[in-house]
């Protein structure tokens, strides 16, 4: 029998990803969000939902660009790190001596040690309450030659990406393979 927990969101995982954007002045800039995601198929589009208060939201309001930046376990440390203090204050990639490269198709810079990067343009903002989400039209990936597939798309378990669970506040891996999508279900298909 289910209980009624109240109002939450524990929709896992809560993806781990690391925004690039340019300040005013062209320094380059990371945050990390985990309130986003896949939401179109064409065109390709990523949802980011960020806080005005942010330093990012205004750079990439202004340069209408961002990279959608997926760490790897390896970096756990420096993404939880971009999650914890203000580019207004703070220089994040020399701090965590990352590289910022310059993005081919946007004016966002994407992270160089990163399994993927993930280009997108600014198409528009949603008010929604504490949060703005913007919906980045994705123009360009970007991913190390280590951790595609034969057939060049990031395997998940070469990426090993980072999740997380708001709630509690941590850090999970990517889990086991249960099986491949849209075959499983033939099962109940008799």
């Amino acid at each position: 029998m289910k209980k009624s927990i109240g109002i939450h969101l524990p929709v896992y995982p809560a993806p781990v990803l690391i925004i690039g954007n340019y300040d005013e002045k062209g320094k380059p800039n990371v945050m990390a969000a985990a309130w986003g995601g896949i939401c179109c198929s064409v065109p390709p589009c990523i949802t980011i939902s960020l806080q005005k208060i942010r330093y990012s939201y205004n750079n990439i309001v202004d340069r209408k660009a961002f990279t959608v930046n997926i760490p790897s376990e390896k970096y756990v440390k420096e993404s939880d790190y971009f999650g914890m203090v203000s580019g207004r204050e703070h220089d994040k990639l020399s701090i965590t001596n990352l590289t910022p490269m310059r993005g081919e198709k946007v004016d966002a810079p994407y992270i160089e040690e990163f399994p993927v990067s993930i280009e997108c343009k600014l198409l528009q903002t949603v008010e929604l309450g504490t949060h703005v989400m913007l919906v980045g039209e994705v123009v360009n990936t970007l991913a190390d030659e280590e951790c595609l597939t034969c057939d060049n798309y990031p395997d998940p378990e070469k990426v090993r990406p980072i999740i997380f669970t708001p709630k509690y506040r941590r850090y999970y891996a990517l889990g086991a393979d249960l099986g491949e999508a849209f075959h499983m279900g033939r099962f109940f298909m008799k």
